[in-house]
């Protein structure tokens, strides 16, 4: 692909994985109010989801780009 040249994204691609994020967060709260053991490591662990894709990107933001020059 060109330099410069970015391909069109239709909305299901652009807000795919903004509603897996969010579909997962209202399970592991969900989970977190109705139950006790498993419940508590499901809702756990759709939790920490969020946080650990904000370090990430936060992360890779942040990093220098190498350029191909």
């Amino acid at each position: 692909m060109m330099a410069g040249v970015r391909r069109h994204r239709t909305l299901g691609q652009i807000f795919a994985a903004p509603i897996v994020v969010g579909v997962l967060s209202v399970v592991g709260l969900v989970a977190a109010l109705i139950g006790d053991g498993w419940w508590d490591a499901l809702s756990w662990l759709s939790l920490t989801l969020p946080v650990l894709l904000y370090f990430f990107f936060v992360g890779r933001r942040n990093r220098p780009r190498l350029t191909g020059k």
